[in-house]
């Protein structure tokens, strides 16, 4: 979209999480509404949960993210309010849009907290919109934009990149061999029939689809970039690997995982490694558990030095770039003026049609797109 539009409000859009313990299983059974899973397997995730006292990280960093944005919008002189809603716990997202509407707000631009495409991290948010407008009857009077996926915007990469560079820098005082440094990329995997329809139908992005293309192009840029401030850098190894995964054992999904990779680098002679949770915009509960508690125990059990880097959180980089996504589609930036850090990028405002399918539901009504 390279025409300008007059938005009068911005909806944050978040995945929520539980704020206590007796939050813990009616959160989960909202993440998973449909598929009839019993309480008694809800309680094998909730664990992770209740090892935390029950309270998600996610909820606190989107009302600081949120902070963060009103002060970088009001620094530019961009008067616009920024409304809050979740997918799965209070606030949730039909109850920010008919706040927005009760104000007179009625042309929303959303930030999806998520950067890269697939079903889950792109299209349910979109189909979150579309369902917002229908239950709260406003589907006639408040339109739902999207910014596009930012997985390669600078504001973005450059945490990753500050924080791979701090951890090789790290290792190679402590007299490690760059040879002898992994560096890991890690994400959520998804289902590897949702990996493969990922991102528009007419590209080819791979096996993986445009999910697994846009974290190796990132990860590849993230090093590229490490190598040109620290030239051993060029000799660390490094690969995407997938955490998190929570089907089925029949179902294929994206491998390998991160804690078997771990286990496996002091056979390859690899003496440290940095975790880097690539996917992830802030430190969610699968950063907190699945990288910071059992990828650092899988280290520690192989004999390795290890680290897991930081995530953008509210990054000044990273919020001042949600920012300019705001402004590309206030301005109609036109897409030769956008910065990206891959020759993937900028990635399209508007999704195309079949985008992001998912293969169990199908297509539901989504807001931001071309239907279906």
């Amino acid at each position: 979209m390279e025409q300008p539009v007059a938005y009068d409000g911005i909806l944050l859009a978040g995945f929520g999480g539980p704020e206590g313990q007796d939050d813990v299983i009616p959160f989960l059974r909202n993440v998973t509404r449909g598929r009839g899973i019993p309480d008694e397997r809800l309680e094998e995730v909730a664990h992770h949960y209740r090892h935390f006292g029950g309270v998600s990280p996610i909820n606190a960093q989107n009302r600081a993210l949120k902070a963060a944005l009103e002060t970088e919008l009001a620094g530019r002189g961009i008067d616009l309010p920024v409304y809050w809603g979740n997918r799965n716990w209070a606030p949730y997202l039909d109850e920010a849009v008919t706040d927005a509407a009760a104000a007179g707000d009625t042309t929303l631009l959303g930030i999806a907290t998520s950067a890269y495409s697939s079903f889950s991290s792109c299209r349910q948010y979109r189909e979150d919109f579309a369902r917002c407008l229908t239950d709260t009857g406003l589907g006639d009077t408040v339109t739902i934009d999207k910014v596009r996926q930012f997985f390669d915007h600078p504001g973005f990469v450059s945490a990753f990149r500050e924080g791979v560079r701090d951890a090789l820098r790290g290792f190679l005082d402590e007299g490690v061999a760059p040879d002898r440094i992994r560096v890991l990329f890690s994400t959520h995997s998804i289902p590897v029939a949702d990996a493969q329809r990922s991102g528009p139908r007419d590209v080819d992005f791979g096996p993986g689809g445009a999910y697994a293309a846009q974290h190796e192009a990132v990860g590849a840029a993230v090093m590229a970039q490490v190598a040109a401030e620290i030239p051993e850098a060029a000799q660390v190894g490094w690969e995407l690997v997938f955490q998190s995964r929570s089907g089925p054992a029949s179902q294929p999904w994206l491998e390998p995982d991160v804690c078997d990779v771990i286990g496996e680098l002091p056979a390859r002679g690899i003496d440290a490694v940095a975790v880097v949770p690539l996917g992830f915009v802030s430190d969610h509960m699968e950063v907190l558990w699945d990288l910071d508690t059992e990828a650092l125990e899988a280290a520690e059990a192989a004999g390795l030095k290890a680290v897991r880097t930081p995530t953008p959180g509210i990054d000044p980089a990273y919020v001042s770039g949600l920012v300019d996504l705001v402004e590309e589609r206030l301005h109609g930036t036109p897409a030769s003026d956008r910065p990206h850090e891959t020759a993937l990028g900028p990635w399209f405002d508007v999704c195309r049609p079949a985008c992001c399918e998912n293969v169990r539901a199908g297509f539901k009504l989504a807001a931001a797109g071309i239907a279906p």
